[in-house]
């Protein structure tokens, strides 16, 4: 691996994983606010595609070096956060049992456990019936295609935007990176 990447870059990539575990944890899990982390994922590509040539200190080197780097490093991270990001959905949509607390109506009547349910949930909020009335969801099967394409569509846009981010964190690096150092002059040879 080491031929096409530094092992800086490798180092990088394990840190983005747990990067991408820490944020999909955060914001899927603990507080549930999914529009942060679709905002998080071009961050943590930034971040983790410049820190790939730090860690690896290219000083030197060329330019399709520095960018495989941030690449490899923000596809470790990327490919991290879209296999959390469908595993938590996953288990929300196949454990889903009705349960509602009593401010939102309590617990949905009738549902079977899993897509049932979700699809129930969905129906009771103001508009989705009319909604999907126009989009030809009109069961349970037609709605879990259109989850799942749903899901399928923003964990490839999550994907592409970590990428991005690492792409553009490593032309950063590439653009700001320390300048290689002279050997030092041997004792009581003139300078410059």
């Amino acid at each position: 691996m080491s031929r096409f990447v530094d092992r800086g870059a490798i180092f990088a990539g394990w840190v983005g994983v747990g990067m991408a575990m820490t944020i999909a944890v955060s914001f899927l899990l603990v507080i549930p606010i999914e529009p942060v982390f679709w905002l998080m994922s071009p961050l943590a590509g930034l971040l983790i595609g410049y820190y790939a040539n730090a860690r690896a200190d290219r000083r030197a080197g060329p330019w399709r070096r520095i960018l495989l780097n941030g690449i490899f490093a923000s596809l470790l991270t990327a490919v991290t956060l879209a296999v959390l990001f469908m595993g938590t959905k996953a288990i929300f949509f196949f454990a889903d049992d009705g349960y509602r607390d009593a401010s939102q109506g309590g617990p949905i009547a009738g549902c079977v456990s899993g897509p049932d349910c979700v699809y129930q949930r969905y129906l009771a909020e103001d508009g989705k019936a009319a909604q999907f009335a126009q989009l030809g969801i009109t069961d349970v099967a037609s709605f879990t295609a259109f989850y799942w394409r749903e899901q399928l569509g923003t964990t490839g846009t999550v994907t592409i935007l970590c990428c991005a981010g690492g792409v553009f964190g490593a032309a950063m690096y590439g653009f700001a990176r320390p300048k290689a150092q002279r050997p030092a002059a041997a004792p009581g040879a003139p300078t410059a």
